[in-house]
């Protein structure tokens, strides 16, 4: 009954993101805006994090002061998905889920606890490291999807590891391997994935996201 529900609710949500982006097209001003979106990310990930966050700041006032329902258009489609793949990559009822519009998490320097889960945010700055995870069992599929995000992850190289991440604007590192620009997809698995004792398998999905993962 969950999946079922789960279902329509994905498809009510995509059809009406695309319903209201029937009647919008991308403006200049959306352009820059996107443009803006994207150096702040940058700017926050070089260390510039005052500078970055006043031009996502600025960016975000511009999409929505001159293209509100292509907004709500897109979070209604991401949330969708969202919904979608939660019900494709979760068969059980046993995974966290949580929707939010701004999301701040920080895991690490202390133990927590690895379940399976789906997240979804607006606006995210995720940090987890996996070195002091404590996994409930041997795989683990953590989905993230979003708008705009800031993902760092710390994984042990004896995890095995698989990452299927998509961005329509920005950059995905795993390891020495890195994606940047417009409409990128990485598809990465460690070697040792179907041997090691703990896995975990990372599908991401975001607008606009700087995505580091690095393998310790």
């Amino acid at each position: 009954m969950n999946s079922k529900r789960n279902r329509n609710i994905a498809l009510v949500l995509i059809g009406a993101g695309l319903f209201m982006l029937a009647d919008n097209h991308l403006s200049f001003f959306t352009v820059v805006a996107l443009f803006l979106l994207l150096l702040g990310v940058h700017k926050v990930r070089s260390g510039a994090e005052r500078k970055g966050y006043l031009m996502m700041i600025v960016g975000l006032l511009l999409l929505i002061g001159g293209n509100l329902p292509l907004i709500i258009a897109v979070v209604l489609i991401s949330l969708g998905i969202f919904y979608n793949k939660s019900r494709k990559m979760h068969r059980s009822d046993r995974h966290v889920r949580k929707q939010s519009l701004i999301e701040s998490i920080r895991w690490g320097k202390e133990p927590w606890i690895l379940r399976n889960m789906s997240i979804w945010n607006v606006l995210g700055e995720l940090q987890m490291d996996f070195t002091y995870a404590i996994p409930e069992q041997k795989e683990t599929t953590i989905v993230l999807q979003g708008v705009i995000a800031d993902i760092d992850l710390i994984v042990p190289e004896d995890m095995g590891l698989s990452v299927t991440a998509s961005v329509l604007f920005g950059q995905t590192s795993v390891g020495y391997d890195k994606e940047a620009g417009v409409l990128n997809k990485m598809v990465w698995e460690s070697p040792n994935y179907w041997t090691a004792e703990r896995q975990v398998k990372l599908e991401i999905s975001y607008a606009v996201a700087d995505i580091d993962i690095k393998i310790v």
